[in-house]
């Protein structure tokens, strides 16, 4: 008697051979990611490359294939490469804007950071924003530090009485910036406290 074999329907042959395309396109990635990395590093132990920049580049490289094999895992799924430049500028693009519609803002945050951390001045501080050698700045005690502003009193001088300045952070670390200690004497104008 023979043994009866059925036929290998064709509806599995072709899930099965995506999905081998798909780990294959996947491993090809990794590996010649991994290929490149070792390349860089070989480079850079071999010529003098600063180190920051073999990191750099090695990461941009990584990327850079793992999100090319990724887009050619979803044109295998289907999605027309059309579809996904279009979504990808697209994406980009309103990325750009918005960085740029809100580069002040976090400018001052950073700054606020750097502010908090570094310590170039701090409350009870008198600070002086020097514009040139030849022109007074902006000055005043620093009342207080937020993350976009940081606000000063400025002295009473002439009678005309004392006024808050809030000034951006980003500010500090654009100008040159003179600094009296709290507890310092305060030059000419002096403060009411």
């Amino acid at each position: 008697m023979e043994a009866l074999t059925l036929p290998v329907p064709v509806l599995w042959i072709e899930p099965i051979w995506l999905g081998v395309q798909i780990l294959l396109i996947l491993v090809a990635g990794y590996v010649s990611q991994r290929f490149v990395a070792r390349a860089l590093t070989g480079l850079g132990e071999r010529y003098p490359l600063p180190p920051q920049l073999v990191i750099i580049l090695r990461g941009v490289l990584r990327w850079l294939i793992m999100g090319t094999a990724v887009l050619v895992v979803l044109e295998r799924l289907g999605v027309s490469a059309t579809v996904l430049w279009t979504a990808l500028s697209g994406f980009v693009a309103v990325a750009a804007v918005a960085f740029f519609a809100i580069w002040s803002v976090l400018s001052n945050l950073f700054c606020a950071v750097l502010i908090y951390t570094v310590g170039p001045f701090r409350l009870g501080d008198v600070v002086e924003l020097v514009d040139t050698t030849d022109k007074p700045g902006i000055k005043g005690r620093v009342v207080a530090i937020n993350l976009l502003y940081t606000t000063l009193i400025e002295p009473e001088e002439l009678g005309t009485g004392s006024a808050m300045v809030q000034v951006p952070n980003s500010l500090f670390f654009q100008r040159s910036v003179r600094r009296w200690r709290g507890s310092e004497a305060f030059p000419v104008g002096g403060f009411v406290e």
